[in-house]
């Protein structure tokens, strides 16, 4: 199964474009001949990279819209239409974490951030499918990570996102199966993206708790993503390490990793 065949009237839709692995799928899809259209709350960042593809001579569109806004995610497809494209591809890459024990949480942040890693991702898959399915033709990338495989104490909510992520996604391989239409998970570890300094913990801090061989850069992440998408895999997974780290988190009785997980999470530290 591979990617639908890019053409005038189609596009790929990412979420989370602005910056990091998003921005990195949107240059490999429009380096692979697929029109985009890039979404993030900052319109100004989606322009500068709009500008870098056109210049590379791809097509790139840009839609300014806040994830967490349910009304906002409900007008996006229409959106796509009144530039006269159909959606073929896909990609909900937006997604950001809190910090630190549930204890000492803010609820509304918390809650920001499951509407944009789970509630976004299951509302715009429920809205691109029928249309996909319909025409049998499309393809769908959602960017879960290697924390789905386990739990994460100093990072409750967003590893519970992330399986979440990844638990949908592989039911969808099974739902749309002999319909044309494909679903993978991408699951990255560690990459060097500032998302964890937006989190709220220091680079240097993510870098003595994973050790360097596990790192990953956001274009081989976006690399492993698309060609997993291609290929109509159910999983990614970027680089040797993580994928063995994955198997090892998801076989090891929890009982014994959490103690070492807590005991490691920059988050947790007093």
């Amino acid at each position: 199964m591979s990617l639908p065949t890019p053409a005038a009237d189609r596009t790929a839709l990412v979420t989370g474009a602005s910056s990091g692995i998003g921005a990195a799928l949107s240059r490999e899809l429009s380096r692979r001949g697929h029109q985009v259209v890039l979404v993030a709350r900052r319109a100004e960042k989606l322009e500068e990279l709009a500008t870098e593809l056109r210049a590379a001579g791809g097509r790139a569109h840009v839609l300014g819209a806040d994830l967490s806004d349910r009304s906002a995610r409900a007008t996006l497809l229409d959106r796509v239409g009144e530039l006269g494209l159909t959606l073929d591809i896909l990609v909900n890459n937006a997604g950001l974490s809190t910090l630190g024990p549930v204890a000492a949480s803010d609820p509304d942040a918390e809650m920001n951030m499951i509407e944009v890693d789970v509630m976004a991702v299951a509302d715009l898959c429920s809205r691109a499918l029928p249309g996909m399915v319909q025409r049998r033709r499309g393809a769908v990338l959602n960017v879960a990570s290697t924390a789905a495989f386990q739990p994460l104490p100093g990072q409750a909510a967003y590893a519970a996102g992330k399986a979440f992520v990844l638990s949908y996604t592989e039911s969808l391989t099974g739902e749309l199966k002999g319909t044309g239409v494909t679903a993978t998970a991408l699951c990255p570890g560690p990459v060097d993206t500032g998302f964890g300094e937006t989190a709220g913990f220091a680079k240097e801090d993510a870098e003595a708790a994973l050790p360097s061989f596990m790192w990953e850069s956001p274009e081989s992440v976006a690399r492993t993503g698309i060609d997993g998408l291609d290929k109509g895999h159910m999983i990614a997974i970027p680089g040797l390490a993580n994928r063995a780290a994955s198997v090892f988190a998801h076989l090891a009785p929890n009982k014994l990793l959490v103690p070492v997980l807590a005991s490691r999470h920059p988050g947790l530290r007093t």
